[in-house]
């Protein structure tokens, strides 16, 4: 009897250390898991639309490319709420893909994109606007704390930004713009009267939509 209850024990001991070393690899694993699913950018397909929301980062031009590709029914990207991106130099290249293919971006009167949102809406071949979304900018700054308003226009750093509004409106002149309505820690929402003036889109401001927009809770994606 003594002999099983202290194998019992024993057995016990074994488990319960067993834990402790075990306790922190599935710590780690849930914070990369987390990590992981705040880093995705969601898409869901409805007809010739696909819905997009959540933050630009590395992985969204893959995700992307393969939602056009198995769906190429697919014409227009309905933007709903996109606040920026992680990563510009995945965006912008994923960016000018949009545009390659012809697609167009639209965002709803609930919508609210800014920054990156705001630059990977400029990509659409036809770039439409219910009455109502909300269109942000600021200033970038870079790994040293340095803001974009603060450098000389000449700089270099300004070049790949600068450059893709350029390519994706005619003229830079929004880039400029952008740097200088808020500080990178704040955020500028543009009005019609901005909007009509950097060409932001290319379709009359829509009134009263005729069409129901897919309905999506961002916190259910």
């Amino acid at each position: 009897m003594k002999k099983k209850i202290g194998l019992s024990i024993l057995l016990i001991l074994v488990i319960v250390g067993a834990l402790i070393l075990f306790v922190p690899s599935i710590r780690e694993v849930a914070e990369i898991t987390y990590l992981n699913s705040v880093e995705t950018t969601e898409f869901v397909v409805s007809g010739d639309k696909v819905y997009m929301n959540g933050e630009i980062n590395s992985k969204t031009p893959k995700q992307l490319k393969e939602v056009i590709n198995n769906n190429p029914e697919v014409k227009t990207i309905v933007m709903l709420e996109v606040p920026g991106s992680l990563d510009d130099e995945a965006n912008i290249p994923m960016a000018e893909w949009v545009r390659e293919k012809g697609l167009n971006t639209y965002i709803t009167e609930n919508s609210l994109i800014a920054s990156g949102g705001v630059d990977f809406f400029l990509a659409g071949n036809k770039r439409s606007m219910e009455k109502g979304a909300k269109l942000g900018v600021h200033s970038w700054k870079d790994s040293s704390g340095v803001e974009a308003k603060d450098l000389p226009k000449e700089h270099i750093d300004h070049e790949m930004n600068r450059k893709y509004i350029e390519n994706m409106l005619g003229k830079d002149d929004f880039y400029w713009y952008t740097i200088y309505a808020a500080p990178a820690n704040d955020i500028y929402y543009m009005n019609m009267e901005e909007i009509e003036k950097y060409n932001i889109l290319t379709e009359p401001i829509i009134e009263n939509p005729v069409e129901e927009i897919f309905e999506i809770e961002p916190s259910r994606w």
